[in-house]
């Protein structure tokens, strides 16, 4: 099982847009990086986005260009306890996408991979691909990263 782990593309600040809409950056690098994900076969069965607007433009632009919805998934927000999604993640089959913020990205990706969520162990950039394989033992291992500037 793979889980791909993508935070948000880039937002406008509060001050300027209160929902923290993409800025045109956001928009481009997430489109950029939704062809690629086409173009390499990258399927998730499902994609769960936070809610938050910047989020679910997030997963709506790589949803669409892989024929696919985003949904909502509960506990996504950027404070959330990620041991929720730890359970809910070890009970899937199939690859999955979420989509969603900092720190709660880094704390699961963390948990899953060092079994410590303050371990820090991905470094994210927005509109990323942070690939997660798990292995036979049950322990997950980074597989790879996708940046929108390596494609």
């Amino acid at each position: 099982m793979r889980l791909y782990l993508v935070q948000h593309g880039e937002a406008r600040s509060e001050e300027e847009d209160p929902e923290r809409s993409l800025t045109v950056r956001g928009e481009e690098e997430t489109k950029k990086l939704s062809v690629a994900t086409k173009r390499l076969n990258i399927r998730p069965s499902r994609i769960f986005h936070s809610g938050k607007k910047r989020a679910e433009q997030t997963a709506g632009i790589i949803a669409k260009a892989l024929s696919l919805s985003a949904q909502f998934g509960q506990g996504l927000n950027p404070n959330d306890d990620v041991h929720p999604w730890v359970e809910r993640i070890s009970g899937e089959a199939e690859d999955i996408m979420i989509v969603g913020h900092l720190p709660f990205l880094e704390k699961l990706a963390s948990l899953l991979v060092c079994g410590d969520e303050g371990a820090k162990a991905v470094l994210f950039r927005y509109s990323a691909i942070v690939c997660l394989e798990k292995k036979g033992s049950g322990r997950w291992a980074v597989d790879w990263v996708l940046k929108p500037d390596m494609v």
